[in-house]
């Protein structure tokens, strides 16, 4: 891929890591730790501090997880910007995805570099069930996810050159 495209991807990532935190920044100077703001009958903002991983995964741990999922996350991204890096110019799907993953991973990772936690604050429910407080940069990287099942499943064109 071209540094020009290449580049385009990257400051796609890095508008939502900046999207990221400035929400984050938001919750927490705007929001009371847990407890709920009532936005719809389906949504409330509740300002969580989530040690853990996806779904308070290893939450209260002891600590170390921090540094695990951070290495985790520095991991991924070096990965994320090398296939990036050789993607085709014409390649479109694939390089969004892998900007949104990168992108949600980043701000993650910073969140857990800075304060320890990843702070979370969209709070779904419906009918007395909730699902796990997630954030901007979550919903990236589940964004990114499922572009890339997508496009998993896009058939390619064959190229079939003539033998003679």
């Amino acid at each position: 891929m071209g540094w020009p495209r290449y580049l385009l991807w990257l400051a796609l990532a890095a508008l939502l890591v900046m999207l990221d935190l400035w929400t984050k920044h938001l919750a927490t100077q705007t929001l009371e730790l847990y407890r709920p703001r009532v936005v719809t009958d389906w949504l409330n903002l509740t300002l969580a501090h989530n040690d853990g991983a996806a779904f308070s995964f290893l939450a209260g741990a002891g600590g170390w997880q921090r540094w695990f999922f951070t290495v985790v996350a520095v991991l991924v991204s070096a990965v994320l910007l090398v296939w990036l890096k050789t993607l085709p110019n014409r390649a479109r799907l694939l390089p969004v995805s892998l900007a949104l993953v990168l992108g949600g991973a980043l701000g993650n990772m910073i969140d857990r570099i800075r304060l320890g936690y990843v702070v979370d604050f969209i709070d779904v429910h419906y009918q007395g069930w909730h699902w796990p407080a997630f954030n901007v940069a979550d919903s990236a990287i589940v964004l990114g996810v499922i572009l890339l099942l997508i496009e998993g499943f896009i058939p390619r064109k064959v190229s079939v050159q003539d033998p003679s």
